[in-house]
């Protein structure tokens, strides 16, 4: 078993550890603090190709392999996690459903576009009355003539009113629930299709979040995304792949609070030395080290196991647990490591700790995650 990462893995992560630090650490609390989509950072990371990770070179894309994407998003979730969920979401979501399911017509016209960072891509499946029961959803498409009429609304879409390319998925027989989805590719500007409200949420600031409305959208048929009633299917791939991303981000949030919980460790005095010498901070130190490593090593064998195109879909759902729940303990740590000063803003571990709490949510809960690994398991016949 080879754990080395190969060189050139090496140096796309050398790349954005270095521009992490430059660019996004010093910026990351103020779009926190105002909550400003980070424009000027994604230009950049346009610039870098880091928009297009996924993607073959015919389409724009930077080719490179799901370990090189944790590992970017890692580097860049250790000091924004708004940031990395911006290119988590672009890449894994809209992107990668146009790219795995679009007709070669489909992929020329947008991938280029979605790959450049020329235009964000956003990924509709969230309802108001439905999240984890995505089969639930009330979204309609009609077919009219040449165009399917769409009618209702999403929830919680992340880069909802700052994209220009949406992937959006709709009822085309309710009758038959999660075999009569399909998905569909809108675009900004289309009658019928607006932006609702903006959300502000707890964590995750920077990170732009919205409704999507839509009244009589008219949508031309060759906008159809994959096959006819087979969208929820795609979009269960869609959600296995874009876990690796999403728990990869997480162990980014986590290694923060570690690194940050040391840094202040070292330096904070009490009883005359410095509290990294008592061993109640030693101890929640070297527990964090080990679950962060653990983490990590889950998501790594997830996106092996998905380069070599074996079954992934239990290891993505266990990163995707694990990670998210030991953020959630080490940013705690790290606040309590750091004390009164943990709970101001003066110090990064109050966001982390804010962010990391949404990572057992998004994309897929950690209950949704523990049901996917026991059918894995156990097989449907105990689901």
């Amino acid at each position: 078993m080879d754990f080395d990462l190969s060189e050139e893995q090496k140096a796309v992560r050398l790349m954005v550890r270095e521009f992490a630090e430059r660019e996004i650490a010093p910026v990351a609390q103020d779009l926190d603090e105002r909550e400003e989509f980070p424009w000027e950072i994604v230009r950049k990371l346009s610039d870098l190709g880091l928009m297009g990770i996924l993607f073959p070179k015919e389409y724009g894309g930077a080719a490179l392999d799901y370990i090189s994407y944790a590992l970017i998003l890692e580097e860049i979730g250790r000091y924004d996690a708004s940031v990395a969920l911006t290119v988590e979401s672009h890449n894994s979501l809209c992107s990668n459903h146009i790219y795995l399911v679009g007709t070669e017509a489909q992929k020329t016209n947008y991938l280029p576009q979605l790959a450049s960072g020329r235009v964000l891509g956003a990924w509709g499946l969230t309802e108001p009355g439905s999240g984890s029961d995505a089969a639930g959803m009330q979204t309609t498409a009609t077919l009219e003539g040449d165009h399917w009429v769409l009618n209702g609304s999403k929830n919680f879409i992340t880069q909802g009113s700052v994209a220009g390319i949406y992937v959006i998925m709709a009822n085309t027989d309710r009758a038959k629930r999660e075999k009569g989805i399909s998905a569909f590719i809108v675009e900004k500007g289309m009658p019928g299709f607006r932006v609702g409200r903006k959300e502000h949420k707890m964590g995750f600031r920077a990170s732009d979040t919205a409704q999507l409305i839509f009244e009589g959208a008219r949508i031309h048929r060759k906008n159809l995304l994959g096959e006819l009633n087979r969208g929820f299917i795609d979009t269960l791939r869609i959600l296995d792949a874009g876990r690796i991303g999403m728990a990869a981000l997480t162990v980014g949030i986590a290694r923060g609070s570690l690194e940050e919980g040391l840094k202040y460790a070292k330096a904070r005095q009490a009883f005359g030395q410095p509290i990294a010498k008592y061993q109640a901070i030693q101890w929640k130190l070297a527990d964090m080290a080990t679950e962060i490593d653990a983490a990590r090593l889950l998501v790594l064998q997830a996106a092996y196991l998905k380069d070599t195109g074996q079954p992934f879909t239990k290891e993505a759902a266990y990163g995707k647990l694990f990670s998210s729940e030991i953020a959630m303990k080490a940013a705690s740590e790290a606040v309590q490591i750091h004390g009164g000063y943990g709970y101001i803003k003066e110090f990064p571990v109050e966001r982390y700790f804010r962010d990391a709490k949404f990572c057992a949510i998004g994309e897929g809960t950690s209950e949704i995650q523990r049901l996917t690994i026991a059918r894995q398991l156990l097989g449907r016949t105990y689901a």
